[in-house]
């Protein structure tokens, strides 16, 4: 009756055992760190050839260390204590970083985990801990809206002039006035026939006429307020998108990047010990720009010894084959903005190759760019803190028109999945500053680590004593099942890689609370069989069976609620509900199952029980068991 046959005693075991293992990797703590990742985006890290370097420049130094571990974001060097992370930051920055002007690395300060090598072999992690546990740098940056619709409206009054020319409609100039764009004509007749134009072509324009005192015809061209709430809305989604591109590069595990209000955006990177780093980071302004290349022979030599010609620039190119300069025009032809996709593949020679989707008016300016500039080089340039490099210079082999181009020559497959990579990932649709920044200490997370950790222990240890006093054997028993389901929350947050927060261990401790009721109505419906005149293992069978509908009713409604606080909540608030709604399903796995499971193997061998040890059973004029 009161007996799990083998199979299920085993997966109950089985699984209890993988909660301990995957509990174990957040008992070791963290390590101090120094990481070494790439800081242009052209330039691919080979972990390899990396962790060989800095290993080499610290032992040089005699500076040693606990472990280097790889990957394709960067390499991190872990120390034993954080006064010998310093001097180890100093002594690989001298070693990768020799020319401050212009670095190619980035080397910040960072936390890794003390985990042994077997237990990250087989994934398991310790959980993520949140900005207010595990210290690190607050960001609120501020997006400068009116300079995205700044930028907007220039990009329109350049597409304003290249549609009126492809129509062949005179105008007098194209200028802007403020938010909106002037338009003047000749004559009135011009006016209308580009009114037709620039309809035709623009759905976010409104146009309205107006005329100066020197008998010019004018036509005011100014963005609907629907269009300027998308521009705001895309330089939010696109400045977020970059961010987490960007952020990459610090190794942060699981950054917080979300809107707040209308302008704003809050970046938390736990873990982070660089401030200036991080700074330095999320100022970049990185903008794509076509460009065409100057292949005037004596152009470039001349170029290199300090005498570029007029309206040129010199910059390098990087390439599988090694670096080399390329002179490039001055003059913009079409910046990433124009862009909506980008992905590589091959071309009909079975070379690499990136295809570009642009959208209308960047797909008429290429087309009209490469018509007339066959057999010329077109570079692809990205700009980043005012200094520029090439990602590639392909020849334009005919006209291309229509939304998608094709980009092919000169590039290795990796170099077409890097620049369609660089493609897509953009640079800011409108500029940013911080605003607000707080650094919140190692020391001060350690804290509130301890804090919650004592406030989950003693709620534990208070559950404990009550149970096994009023339950006698049948609370310890309701106690090991409770330990048993922090066990498994605790490996599920582990193996899941969720972020901890302080919300977080208030929903665990929480849970712990509501986790035990399960047992209590267990343990009472036991109680009432006894009661009704049930031997003890028939009490003990219909008890747990009973008991299971009303557990049921009770943890579905609960749940239910987790999870709309988990689809309309952010932050804390969603923190809160995914512990919370995981310390649901593990509370009746061990509620049910573990406590079941050694109550039959306590009392499931013995056929025949005088009493059960679950307290004091009360019957109608007398005292039972």
């Amino acid at each position: 009756m009161n007996r799990y046959p083998l199979w299920k005693n085993l997966l109950i075991i089985i699984v209890l055992l993988w909660g301990l293992l995957y509990t174990l990797p957040n008992f070791y703590g963290e390590a101090p760190a120094v990481q070494i990742s790439s800081a242009k985006a052209t330039l691919e890290l080979d972990p390899a050839a990396v962790s060989a370097r800095a290993a080499g420049a610290l032992e040089a130094a005699g500076i040693a260390h606990t472990g280097v571990f790889a990957d394709a974001s960067g390499v991190r060097i872990r120390f034993a204590d954080g006064d010998t992370q310093l001097r180890a930051k100093d002594i690989i920055e001298n070693a990768f970083i020799p020319d401050k002007q212009d670095p190619s690395y980035v080397v910040a300060l960072n936390l890794l985990s003390n985990s042994p090598a077997w237990l990250t072999d087989i994934h398991a992690l310790p959980m993520y801990l949140g900005l207010d546990l595990r210290g690190g740098v607050h960001f609120l940056l501020q997006v400068d809206m009116p300079g995205a619709i700044t930028r907007r409206i220039d990009t329109i009054a350049s597409d304003l002039r290249g549609q009126l020319r492809e129509k062949n409609i005179r105008y007098a100039g194209i200028d802007r006035d403020g938010d909106a764009i002037r338009i003047r004509f000749r004559e009135a007749a011009e006016r209308d026939a580009a009114r037709a134009v620039i309809q035709s072509f623009n759905n976010e324009l409104q146009l309205a006429d107006r005329d100066d005192g020197a008998g010019e015809a004018g036509l005011i061209a100014t963005l609907s307020p629907q269009a300027q709430q998308n521009i705001r809305d895309f330089a939010i989604k696109q400045n977020i998108n970059t961010l987490h591109n960007r952020i990459n590069e610090l190794g942060v595990a699981e950054p917080v990047i979300q809107q707040q209000g209308l302008d704003r955006i809050v970046v938390q990177l736990p873990g982070v010990q660089d401030v200036a780093k991080a700074k330095d980071l999320l100022g970049r302004t990185a903008t794509l720009e076509l460009r065409m290349v100057d292949d005037t022979p004596g152009a470039l030599e001349s170029a290199r010894a300090g005498r570029p010609p007029y309206g040129t620039e010199l910059f390098t190119e990087h390439s599988s084959r090694g670096d080399s300069p390329i002179l490039l025009k001055k003059q913009i032809e079409l910046t990433g903005e124009r862009l909506t996709d980008a992905q590589p593949g091959f071309d009909e020679n079975n070379e690499p190759a990136v295809y570009l989707t642009l959208d209308g008016p960047g797909a008429r300016k290429f087309r009209d760019l490469t018509r007339q500039n066959v057999g010329k080089r077109m570079a692809i340039l990205l700009v980043e803190k005012g200094k520029g490099e090439v990602v590639t210079a392909p020849v334009i082999r005919a006209e291309i028109g229509g939304g998608r181009v094709q980009i092919s020559g000169s590039m290795t497959s990796a170099e077409a999945s890097k620049t369609a990579l660089l493609l897509r990932a953009g640079a800011l649709a409108a500029p940013m500053e911080i605003i607000e920044e707080r650094t919140v200490g190692p020391s001060l997370g350690k804290d509130n680590i301890a804090k919650g950790f004592n406030s989950t222990l003693w709620g534990f240890v208070a559950i404990v004593a009550f149970m096994s006093v009023y339950y006698m054997l049948f609370g310890l028993v309701s106690s090991v099942a409770l330990t048993a389901n922090l066990l498994l929350l605790v490996a599920l947050l582990s193996l899941l890689q969720a972020t901890l927060t302080l919300p977080g261990i208030a929903a665990m401790a929480l849970t712990l609370g509501m986790a035990i009721d399960s047992n209590v109505l267990i343990n009472e419906r036991i109680r009432e069989e006894l009661r009704n005149g049930c031997t003890p293992q028939a009490a003990i069978s219909a008890g747990y069976e009973r008991a299971w509908d009303t557990i049921l009713d009770s943890n579905i409604t609960t749940l239910i609620a987790g999870i709309a606080l988990l689809i309309f909540g952010s932050g804390p608030v969603r923190g809160f509900a995914v512990v919370h709604c995981l310390g649901i399903l593990t509370s009746m796995f061990s509620a049910i199952l573990v406590s079941r499971m050694l109550i039959n193997f306590i009392h499931g061998y013995r056929r025949k029980l005088a009493s059960l040890s679950i307290g004091t059973v009360w019957k109608p004029g007398n005292t039972g068991q």
